[in-house]
């Protein structure tokens, strides 16, 4: 797939999803709420390191300059 996702998007999530994993393991944030979060900073690390957000496709939306 073409890459979406400029350096400031993919940058931006990898610093959400560090601080969602924190909150979790730290324990702030425990139970079924704690595990949403674990799942959400996994998307975006994912999202981040294959450089693709799904969710931008359907709407031929890129903040990655060309």
């Amino acid at each position: 797939m073409k890459s979406n996702m400029s350096s400031a998007d993919r940058l931006v999530r990898l610093m959400i999803a560090v601080i969602l994993a924190a909150l979790y393991f730290g324990n702030v944030v425990i139970g079924t709420m704690g595990q949403t979060l674990v799942i959400l900073a996994a998307v975006f690390t994912f999202t981040s390191l294959s450089r693709v957000c799904l969710l931008y496709l359907p709407f031929r939306y890129s903040t990655k300059k060309s």
